[in-house]
């Protein structure tokens, strides 16, 4: 199945947007830095232990259609649609 970023309607409300992830001892914060809809990519500032980095994810779709990356060494699959606009 082809990767269909385009899912993703008006990209520009997605900037910054927020989620959050516990990965068993602290949170893991998430915010969307851009979406590149020609490479399905994605591109989120990770703060983890007060360390912030910008990474740069392949998009996939799952099988009901969702749009996800794949964090960590466990490859959680983190969806966009889950973020919420940042306070």
């Amino acid at each position: 199945m082809e990767n269909k970023v385009s899912q993703i309607p008006e990209f520009k409300r997605y900037y910054l947007s927020e989620f959050e992830l516990y990965d068993g001892e602290e949170f893991i914060t998430f915010n969307i830095v851009g979406i590149d809809a020609a490479k399905n990519e994605i591109q989120i500032a990770v703060t983890n232990r007060g360390k912030i980095s910008v990474i740069t994810y392949d998009l996939m779709t799952d099988k009901n259609g969702r749009l996800y990356f794949e964090y960590g060494a466990m490859y959680t699959r983190i969806y966009p649609d889950d973020f919420e606009e940042a306070a």
